[in-house]
């Protein structure tokens, strides 16, 4: 009885069947099936076929001869392989020309290999089995250019793919040998393109990644070359065919004018006078070669303080500049202008002005609160604490100065005196009937010339006992003096 142990070559794929006895198919290491076979010399052993025979093996009965049955397919020669008719090693035994694997209608042979015994006398028992052995690629082919040149146009100011460059490669798509790697190896100092390759169609995408500038220049020229994944076969190189030119025209596009600087800086005094120039705006076409005009406009003026000449650009105010505006924050006012060139169709720029407003003593300071309360009977005559406050900036702010407008006040009724630079006590110097009292307080800021605003400081004197506060007939509201004082000195202490 026959049996096979069939060796696979490196990356061969082996198939055992039973003709004529039992048949066993045993698997090589897997050190042993990395690769499939791969065009050789003639004589290279590809793999090998052993039977077993469970014959006395000191007989003829157990003395085996190989011979191969049928090849499939028979082409390009019905003979490639040949079979050691003792050892059972396969080999070639046709030029490497004829095992290449683009030349060849199928790289897959079927091998129908017989084992005789009896040492292959007709006699002798047979068993069969099948090889089946893969013709491998290996980077034999080296990937070239369908054509020396490509073209391409991109407009201006415009980033992507612009050309898909093509190549081909006889090597087996699924392999390295066949995948293209492109590199660019001339014309690119600016590093203005980029090229990859699509993984589908192996084309390399040549791409704009910095946008380019027709002013600068209208064309470009990319020297490109392109590699496998894989090494080449050392009897194969890159030649000229790997390598190609590429032609970028670059189009003009009508760019808007650009402001320089921006952002634009002035500083002025608020309340400048109705009128006054701060600047005048420069912008420039990059369209250097289209001899364009540029007109001027305002686009964000919140306030709407600002007014530009269209043609020249200067910039002068029409109402007057407000440091305490709402529109302007941390004493900066911005405004946004617009230049627009001459161009079918117009292109524009904008531009920033950032105002910074130097602060003028033109805020009077006020005082807080303008109510207070004090009962007839207090033996405590103090009345309140005022503060002062003024929407400027120091030095036109504190410290303050506390008066009363003596001129509508006797003397010897009130007394104010002060606590710090932004806060004064309101006291009585005797005790007053219940009713409702308007006192005059007067505060000046430190400003040059200072401001000074007089406000009425309503107090209402109530009647206090057992601990109730009585304000009706003075047309007050009911809280206590006491508590005002408190809160008031509390605050003080806060800040």
């Amino acid at each position: 009885m026959l049996s096979f142990l069939m060796w696979k070559a490196i990356g061969t794929s082996v198939h055992g069947h039973r003709q004529g006895g039992s048949i066993s198919t045993h698997h090589c290491p897997p050190t042993d099936c990395l690769l499939p076979f791969c065009p050789a010399p003639s004589g290279t052993t590809v793999m090998r076929m052993t039977a077993f025979d469970a014959d006395d093996p000191a007989t003829d009965n157990a003395l085996l001869r190989y011979n191969i049955r049928q090849q499939t397919p028979d082409k390009p020669s019905p003979n490639m392989f040949y079979i050691d008719p003792e050892k059972g090693d396969i080999v070639t035994v046709v030029s490497p020309a004829l095992l290449d694997r683009e030349t060849l209608e199928n790289p897959k042979y079927e091998l129908i290999i017989e084992a005789q015994d009896m040492a292959g006398l007709d006699v002798g028992l047979t068993g069969t089995a099948t090889a089946t052995i893969m013709i491998d690629d290996k980077n034999d082919h080296s990937p070239k250019f369908t054509k020396k040149e490509f073209q391409a146009t991109v407009e201006e100011g415009a980033v992507g793919v612009i050309v898909n460059l093509t190549v081909e490669d006889k090597d087996d798509p699924t392999t390295g040998a066949w995948r293209a790697a492109y590199t660019i190896i001339n014309g690119n100092p600016g590093q203005s393109f980029e090229i990859h390759t699509n993984p589908q169609t192996n084309e390399g995408m040549l791409s704009v990644v910095k946008p380019l500038d027709y002013e600068i220049s209208a064309f470009h020229t990319l020297l490109i070359k392109v590699e496998n994944e894989d090494p080449l076969v050392p009897d194969v190189s890159y030649g000229p065919s790997s390598t190609a030119t590429v032609h970028i025209t670059v189009l003009d596009v009508n760019e808007g004018p650009v402001f320089y600087p921006d952002p634009m800086t002035v500083t002025r005094q608020e309340n400048i006078s109705v009128g006054s120039v701060l600047l005048t705006v420069n912008a420039t076409d990059p369209d250097s070669l289209q001899r364009q005009t540029i007109r001027y406009s305002v686009y964000k003026d919140p306030a709407g303080w600002l007014n530009i000449n269209p043609i020249n650009g200067t910039v002068d105010t029409m109402a007057v500049l407000d440091r305490e505006s709402p529109f302007v924050h941390n004493s900066v006012y911005t405004a946004l202008f617009l230049a627009i060139d001459s161009g079918n169709p117009p292109a524009t720029g904008t531009g920033t002005l950032q105002i910074t407003l130097e602060d003028v003593n033109d805020n009077a300071p006020f005082i807080y609160p303008t109510v207070a309360e004090v009962c007839d009977d207090a033996k405590n005559l103090s009345v309140v604490i005022l503060g002062a406050s003024d929407k400027d900036l120091h030095p036109n702010t504190d410290p303050f100065k506390f008066e009363i407008h003596k001129q509508a006040v006797p003397d010897k009724v009130w007394k104010v005196s002060k606590i710090n630079n932004t806060h004064a006590l309101v006291s009585l110097l005797q005790n007053l009937n219940k009713a409702n009292y308007h006192l005059p307080i007067m505060v000046t800021d430190s400003g040059k010339p200072p401001m000074t605003n007089i406000t009425d400081l309503r107090v209402q004197v109530c009647s206090c006992k057992n601990s109730k506060v009585d304000c009706n007939a003075a047309g007050a509201l009911h809280f206590s003096v006491t508590s005002v004082l408190l809160v008031s000195l509390f605050s003080l202490a806060c800040k």
